[in-house]
């Protein structure tokens, strides 16, 4: 006999789906899923540099009761996002934000700098997230090494 798991207090805010390329294996149905089975209120997907999967995620989050959140993990460059020679001293993970929508304005933000980030080949300045940071909430760095702002 199988026993329902109680309602869960607890949300997962970091997920990558079989959309972060190299990263990720979970579908967004079996995120979505368990997320129900367990009555959880809500559930994030933050694949890495981009938001492919969001749409998908979304309905079914919704037809599954599931409150959808919608983020990324975001590559930050160490200075400005148009800089482009290495610095040996900063390793590149040191750089990484995993990024959560508040609200249409955060998701058309988040939209706007993965689509950057995709179509230019580029890394997210602090600059350009911090102007968004009305409508996004910045998680966690991602990463064992943390970026402190200069």
């Amino acid at each position: 006999m199988t026993t329902k798991p109680a309602d869960v207090d607890f949300v997962h805010l970091h997920n990558h789906t079989e959309y972060s390329l190299l990263d990720g294996a979970s579908s967004v149905e079996a995120l979505v899923k368990l997320a129900a089975e367990f009555r959880m209120p809500a559930l994030a997907i933050t694949d890495h540099g981009n938001m492919f999967g969001a749409i998908k995620f979304y309905k079914a989050a919704q037809k599954a009761g599931v409150k959808p959140i919608i983020g990324a993990e975001v590559y930050v460059a160490p200075r400005s996002r148009t800089e482009k020679k290495p610095d040996a001293e900063i390793h590149e993970a040191s750089f990484h934000l995993t990024l959560l929508c508040r609200n249409e304005a955060g998701y058309h933000n988040l939209m706007k700098l993965t689509t950057r980030r995709t179509w230019r080949a580029s890394t997210t300045g602090r600059g350009l997230t911090r102007s968004c940071s009305q409508s996004m909430q910045t998680v966690s760095s991602a990463c064992p090494a943390v970026s402190r702002a200069r």
